[in-house]
């Protein structure tokens, strides 16, 4: 019996504060602050219950790596290229 009130008061405490979190930085997106920190944050939170979440947060993960890739550049593009040494 209390295997299962614990695992209730888990769950709503998870999804309050995953929706509280999530919810912040939602509205961090127009306001000042790094939303782009606190969504995942409150995404990751919300995953330890939900899978609609952790399918979210894969995605926006994926997303943000390949966004870094193209932030640096192809691996044989010439900036990926070790720098010469000078007089050579």
């Amino acid at each position: 019996m209390y295997d299962v009130a614990y695992r209730l008061a888990r769950r709503i405490a998870v999804t309050v504060v995953g929706f509280t979190v999530l919810g912040i930085g939602i509205a961090m997106t127009v306001l000042p602050g790094p939303a782009f920190i606190v969504i995942p944050i409150g995404l990751g939170i919300l995953g330890l219950e939900f899978a609609w979440a952790r399918r979210w947060l894969k995605t926006a993960k994926e997303k943000g790596e390949a966004l870094v890739r193209s932030a640096k550049g192809s691996p044989d593009s010439e900036s990926a290229k070790p720098p010469e040494p000078p007089g050579s």
